[in-house]
């Protein structure tokens, strides 16, 4: 196995066809999914507003860094699929970003 690194991913799409069960869920609980609770999480967070058209997951993925970027948005997208269809949300467009925090600079203060 290969050295691991941690990509943060955000993960975009639209809602599609929401059924009226779900329609009414997410309007119940869009106050618990705006951006300020948005975290980057394994399990991932999602964000959306009362239009219920786009939202957005974060989620930390961890795999092997030979693996790359794009992988790592695959992985994401794979669990973003896989909440909202267990939640019973349809969707679609998902498009991810990808940042890997292992390589990525940080510019300190001096």
């Amino acid at each position: 196995m290969g050295t691991q690194h941690t990509y943060r991913v955000i993960v975009r799409g639209t809602f599609d066809g929401l059924s009226e069960e779900s329609r009414s869920r997410l309007l119940a609980e869009v106050d618990d999914h705006g951006m300020a609770a948005m975290q980057f999480t394994e399990e991932g967070s999602l964000a959306y507003d009362r239009s219920l058209k786009a939202f957005s997951y974060r989620l930390v993925v961890v795999s092997d860094a030979e693996d790359g970027e794009e992988m790592a948005g695959a992985i994401a997208e794979d669990r973003v699929e896989t909440a909202l269809k267990e939640l019973g949300h349809g969707y679609k467009a998902l498009r991810s970003a990808v940042t890997d925090l292992d390589t990525m600079k940080i510019n300190r203060k001096r």
